[in-house]
């Protein structure tokens, strides 16, 4: 089985010691390092104490047969451009079944026209993951609330919309909150 592991983790800026801090019960870099590599075999157990200490789910970290990746042609750093001095690869991420997009029409906040967000979409139990993130708020009649999520109290979210001069708006006990994780911004 081939994993996407090493994708995963510098897609999120870890380092393999990160990584391997984050993982329950903890264990070495050089552990999570031949996991990468493949000189340790990846049992399941291994992919769901890893993808925990990622904060993804277990199957973006199995190498697919039609996986798609971009190749890294350069890397811009504090000394300027250079070619990698290794083959690098970005993975294009998987769309699981709990994503939704938000297509921005209209300039707002910070987001530009034309932007294109995905969404994770979360339950109730997991909405205080979400604070201090933009996210998506179904209202009833088919309407939507976007901002940013302030607090959590007692059933109610409190959300900033992201228009300068809007005023803090209250939902109550929504099924569900989509939360930003991605920003697909043309150039």
């Amino acid at each position: 089985m081939q994993s996407r592991i090493r994708d995963v983790r510098r897609a999120k800026g870890m380092t393999l010691a990160d990584v391997a801090e984050r993982c329950k019960p903890a264990t070495t870099a050089q552990t999570i390092g031949r996991l990468e590599t493949g000189t340790r075999v990846l049992s399941l157990i291994w992919i769901n104490r890893i993808a925990d200490a990622l904060g993804v789910e277990s199957s973006d970290l199995v190498a697919l047969p039609d996986q798609q990746y971009l190749p890294v042609a350069a890397i811009l750093s504090e000394d300027g451009t250079h070619a990698p001095t290794k083959e690098e690869r970005i993975m294009v991420p998987n769309v699981g079944g709990t994503m939704v997009g938000l297509r921005i029409a209209a300039a707002t906040g910070e987001y530009r026209r034309g932007d294109e967000l995905w969404l994770e979409q979360i339950q109730p139990d997991a909405f205080g993951s979400a604070l201090n993130l933009d996210v998506l708020v179904p209202r009833p009649g088919g309407r939507f609330l976007f901002g940013r999520l302030l607090g959590r109290e007692a059933g109610k979210l409190h959300l900033l919309p992201l228009e300068a001069g809007a005023r803090q708006q209250v939902v109550t006990d929504p099924a569900w909150i989509a939360k930003a994780v991605r920003l697909i911004r043309k150039l």
